[in-house]
């Protein structure tokens, strides 16, 4: 099962953690992980690419481990930006927490 953590502070989601794999199928034939992971992954390269926000990222991918931690002085434009992004990744995360259940579990706090 992969854990997702999302931390809202001031309505803004300030960070992510998805932690283990799915096991919705085989090594490389998991399409709820690939999914999530595009997600995640695609949020996090529109952050960096687009907007050009320099965050905390870590990940391990055999651990099935990927936590983004935004920075705290965001411009109001970058911040309207990463709102955007941020809260269409939780639309999609939400989106595969409901028909994925039994492998995805989604906490969002803050």
């Amino acid at each position: 099962m992969t854990i997702v953590k999302i931390q809202r502070k001031n309505s803004h989601i300030v960070s992510v953690e998805c932690d283990g794999h799915t096991n919705y199928g085989e090594k490389g034939e998991d399409i709820v992980c690939a999914a999530l992971s595009s997600v995640v992954q695609t949020a996090t390269l529109g952050l960096m690419s687009v907007v050009g926000i320099n965050l905390q990222y870590e990940r391990n991918e055999k651990r099935g481990y990927m936590k983004i931690v935004m920075p705290e002085n965001l411009t109001e434009l970058e911040q309207i930006k990463a709102d955007a992004i941020l809260d269409t990744m939780l639309c999609g995360i939400s989106d595969l927490n409901e028909g994925f259940s039994d492998f995805i579990e989604l906490e969002v706090k803050g």
